[in-house]
C-alpha cells in the first residue's frame, strides 16, 4: 500500500478524510508544524503529502519551503476553501503541488490522490486487499514518542511481528486511537506539553479505550521516577533503549500471545 502523510488540524474533516483514505492507503497524521513534519517525513517516507488547509490560518508556512526544497520528488495535494487556498497559494506555486477547492467529496479526493500517485483506484484497492490479507491476525501496536529517531527504531524493531502505527505527541496519539484502536500502546513517559502521564489519563477517562494496555518507555533511571511511573499502574514499563527480545516477550505476554 502507498503511504500518505496527512497534515492539518485534527478536526472532523481531517478525521473523515483520514478514515476514508485509510481504506486504500497507509495514512499517517501529522500536525502543521515544519519541525514535526521534517521528522515525520524521515520516519514515514511517504509517497504523497496531503495538506488540509481547513482552519489552518496559523499554519507554519515554512513547511511548504521544506517540501519544495528538500522533498521535491514527493507530490503534494492541498485542500481548502477558495479563501484559504488564496492565502497560501503563493507558498506552493509549482508543479509539485496541486490544490483542491472545497467543498469536495471523498471520491474527488481519491481521484486526485490516485492521479498524483500514477495509479488507478482499482490498483489501490488490490494493494489494500493484499496487505489486509497479509496482516490478518497481526496485533496493532501504537508507539508514542516525541523523538523521531526512537519512533524509527521502534518501528523497525516491531513491524515484522506487529502492525505498527506511530504518533509524535499525546494529542496525535488520541487522534490515532480514534481512527484505529490499537491492541497495545508503547508510551513515552517524558514528552513536552502532554507527557505520558497526561496521555494515559486521557486514555483512561474514555470508557471505549480505557482498557487498552499501556507500556511506558522512560529514559530516566532513578528511584523517584520509576516509583512515579509505577503509581500509574501501567501494564509494564521499559527503560530506554528497550531490548527487542525482552520487549516482544512482554508485549506477547500482555496480549496473550505467548
Amino acid at each position: 500500500m502507498k503511504k500518505i502523510l496527512l497534515i492539518g488540524k485534527f478536526n472532523s474533516i481531517v478525521k473523515e478524510t483520514s478514515t476514508y483514505l485509510s481504506r486504500f492507503f497507509h495514512v499517517q497524521l501529522c500536525s502543521e508544524n515544519a519541525e514535526v513534519l521534517e521528522g515525520m517525513l524521515k520516519i514515514v517516507n511517504p509517497d504523497l503529502v496531503l495538506i488540509s488547509l481547513i482552519g489552518a490560518y496559523d499554519i507554519d508556512t515554512s513547511m511548504f519551503f521544506l517540501l519544495s526544497d528538500q522533498y521535491s520528488a514527493i507530490p503534494v495535494l492541498t485542500i481548502g476553501t477558495k479563501e484559504e487556498s488564496a492565502t497560501f497559494f503563493k507558498y506552493y506555486e509549482n508543479e509539485q503541488f496541486e490544490n483542491l477547492i472545497r467543498p469536495v467529496d471523498n471520491t474527488t479526493i481519491m481521484e486526485a490522490v490516485c492521479r498524483r500517485l500514477h495509479m488507478d483506484q482499482q490498483e489501490a484497492q488490490r494493494d489494500a486487499a493484499k496487505e489486509r490479507k497479509e496482516n490478518t491476525g497481526k496485533k496493532t501496536i501504537l508507539v508514542v514518542d516525541d523523538n523521531g529517531t526512537t519512533l524509527r527504531t521502534m518501528k523497525a524493531m516491531l513491524e515484522e511481528r506487529y502492525e505498527v502505527t506511530l504518533a509524535i505527541s499525546g494529542a496525535q496519539a488520541m487522534t490515532s486511537i480514534g481512527k484505529k484502536r490499537p491492541d497495545l500502546i508503547l508510551l513515552d513517559y517524558e514528552m513536552p506539553v502532554c507527557d505520558g502521564r497526561m496521555t494515559l489519563e486521557m486514555i483512561r477517562s474514555d470508557e471505549d479505550i480505557q482498557d487498552i494496555p499501556v507500556i511506558f518507555l522512560t529514559a530516566v533511571n532513578d528511584r523517584a521516577n520509576i516509583e512515579a511511573v509505577l503509581k500509574l499502574k501501567p501494564a509494564g514499563y521499559f527503560l530506554k533503549p528497550a531490548v527487542k527480545e525482552k520487549l516482544i516477550v512482554e508485549i506477547d505476554k500482555i496480549l496473550g500471545l505467548d
